[in-house]
């Protein structure tokens, strides 16, 4: 069964930091494509970073580019997102998800992801 986590939300003043954390576990899960993926009040739910099972291909949003950085380490079975220059437009309930075809591609859509976790809230605050 995989299982992912996600944690390091909270609240920042704009142009602050975060780093948000997704542990995961379950068969086969290193060779998982994983996705970050967030949601603000009101919207739809729009693709932020993602990264292929190795962590050597990654793709940003536009509006995410030179701010966010996606990085994994398949020996602590986490990915991260790094996340600077913090705006309030950031603010959302951020989601990891986990496609288990990682190992063939990289996906920016979310209907290819398999699995996702509970996600975390981050607050921008002016």
């Amino acid at each position: 069964q995989v299982q992912l986590a996600e944690s390091g939300g909270g609240t920042v003043q704009a142009g602050g930091s975060l780093t948000l954390s997704c542990a995961y576990s379950g068969d086969n899960i290193n060779r998982f494509a994983f996705g970050w993926f967030r949601r603000a009040p009101g919207k739809e739910r729009e693709f932020v970073a993602a990264s292929n099972w190795s962590g050597k291909t990654v793709f940003y949003a536009n509006f995410v580019k030179g701010r966010f950085t996606i990085s994994r380490d398949n020996t602590k079975n986490i990915v991260n997102l790094q996340m600077n220059s913090l705006k309030p437009e950031d603010t959302a309930g951020y989601y990891c998800a986990g496609d288990s075809q990682g190992w063939v591609q990289v996906s920016q859509a979310d209907f290819e992801y398999d699995y996702w976790g509970p996600g975390t809230q981050v607050t921008v605050s002016l």
